[in-house]
């Protein structure tokens, strides 16, 4: 049976269909804390790049980053956690992905390697060249193209949520993808992801399309490990403890990337390049609204870390 809660995926990002009700938290007691309000943007803009009519806002001032949301989400997502903080020291690049938030759906074939290319035109004519990229569920399968098809316009990359192929879901996640469909369109009239789609969507009738679009991408096989073995760029993965993604399968997309195979050394002599962070508490559904996020990627971003090695503290006493 279909459930519109859990179309979840690379395609959907449905944390607020699981938000408690008004005046209850989720572990049961008292009122929920008030949001941060969001994110105001500096620039905002359009910008038609194959076909597409793509929508953007840019936020805050440093290092460039792109920014890119979940499936039958937009920018919006992340406007009152996420995006303000990453805004406080980054030109944060948020972009609408091709039919969702004010981007239209257009004719064109939904195809993450075409969006990957697309995201790096877009940064360069936005006068990024080079950028880092965090995404998110389907933000995070188009990052990961654009870092395999463009590496050159790629510094660092963050996957939230993201799979490498499409056999990492849970069995059951899987049987409810390949049920979307603009069938699922009226059981969907009172979803925030139908809420936040009409309130911006340039066309609200186009809804049920992009249904069918989704469901017809969520059913093609596809395996990147081969590509993603040679990835040059740092990368950094991070997922919830109670992700829909299997355990093996996030360990093996660590391995991919060489992380995960011996013990780091005393000195950190054999230490990865890439990262891998299970955040607990959080699901596919939530991660993206967990202040933790920010927390967790801004050191990988930057090219810091917090710790000191056991010598260093040693030294440091003398």
């Amino acid at each position: 049976m279909f459930n519109p809660n859990k179309i979840g995926t690379f395609a959907v990002a449905a944390a607020v269909l699981l938000a408690p009700a008004s005046g209850v938290t989720q572990s049961g007691h008292g009122s929920p804390p008030a949001k941060p309000a969001a994110a105001t943007a500096a620039k905002s803009g359009r910008l038609a790049i194959n076909g597409v009519d793509y929508y953007y806002e840019i936020h805050g001032r440093g290092e460039p980053l792109l920014l890119l949301h979940g499936g039958l989400g937009s920018i919006g997502m992340f406007g009152s956690v996420l995006l303000p903080k990453l805004a406080e020291n980054r030109t944060v690049i948020a972009v609408d992905l091709q039919g969702h938030g004010r981007t239209p759906l257009g004719k064109r074939p939904f195809k993450l390697e075409s969006i990957g290319d697309d995201m790096a035109q877009l940064t360069k004519r936005l006068g990024y060249p080079k950028v880092d990229v965090l995404g998110y569920s389907l933000g995070g399968g188009v990052a990961l193209r654009m870092a395999l098809q463009k590496s050159e316009a790629v510094r660092r990359l963050v996957l939230v949520s993201t799979p490498f192929s499409d056999d990492g879901y849970y069995a059951d996640i899987k049987a409810q993808q390949v049920q979307v469909s603009a069938k699922a369109a009226p059981m969907m009239k009172d979803t925030p992801m139908y809420k936040s789609y009409v309130a911006v969507a340039p066309n609200p009738a186009e809804f049920p399309r992009l249904l069918d679009t989704l469901g017809e991408f969520m059913k093609k096989k596809y395996d990147w490990s081969a590509e993603v073995s040679k990835l040059k760029v740092p990368v950094m993965l991070v997922y919830g403890d109670s992700d829909m993604f299997r355990p093996e399968h996030v360990v093996k997309f660590y391995q991919l990337l060489g992380g995960g195979l011996r013990d780091a050394g005393w000195a950190r002599e054999t230490m990865a390049k890439n990262r891998l962070a299970i955040l607990p508490d959080l699901t596919h559904y939530d991660v993206f609204t967990s202040p933790r996020l920010a927390t967790t990627v801004l050191p990988f971003l930057n090219g810091q870390r917090d710790a000191k090695s056991w010598a260093e503290q040693v030294r440091g006493a003398k």
